[in-house]
């Protein structure tokens, strides 16, 4: 059988390219999209190789489930809900789910942190990296994908009040983290 690769093909080439489980398609939406959803990824996780297993599990997920795909709808952000939803789920398997009250949140106090010109994007990374699993997928998907605490609670099943909880508590190491480093 004879195939033609188009130079420029169309998203939904790709799309039924892909469905056919034709290499040259994943390979070109893997492409097009690695360094937008390895950042996704590394937001979610504890280091670059769980992000490296995040990215490519999603992706198996991606051209598993290319057929579920709906024309109209922009491909990478369907590309990045599954991202996320992968590294949801590679997060419930990695640990437990520890959470604290949400009266020791209200206690803790608010202090003006240091000159934010002073922080490199990769160090603000390497600390969220280093917040526990609950706290950074919280941060990440309220502050990074703009869910609500109540679909977060949903994605993660937890609370709406733990969510707020868990914010707290991630924005404030994440302060303690950072001002460690001006």
């Amino acid at each position: 059988m004879n195939i033609a690769i188009p130079i420029q093909p169309t998203e939904q080439e790709l799309i039924r390219a892909c469905i056919e489980r034709q290499t040259w398609a994943q390979q070109r939406i893997y492409e097009d999209n690695y360094r937008v959803m390895m950042a996704v990824c590394l937001r979610y996780s504890n280091s670059s190789d769980d992000a490296f297993d995040i990215l490519h599990e999603g992706f198996l997920k991606v051209f598993m489930n290319i057929q579920s795909y709906e024309p109209g709808t922009l491909l990478q952000a369907w590309i990045r809900r599954i991202m996320v939803n992968t590294a949801i789920d590679y997060y419930r398997k990695e640990s437990r789910r520890t959470t604290r009250d949400l009266d020791e949140a209200k206690t803790m106090a608010y202090s003006k942190s240091g000159p934010i010109e002073a922080i490199t994007a990769q160090e603000v990374m390497k600390a969220v990296q280093k917040l526990p699993n609950i706290y950074r997928s919280v941060f990440n998907m309220f502050a990074i994908e703009g869910y609500s605490h109540k679909e977060i609670a949903d994605h993660l099943g937890i609370t709406e009040s733990t969510s707020r909880s868990n914010l707290v508590k991630a924005r404030t190491k994440l302060k303690e983290l950072l001002n460690g480093k001006i």
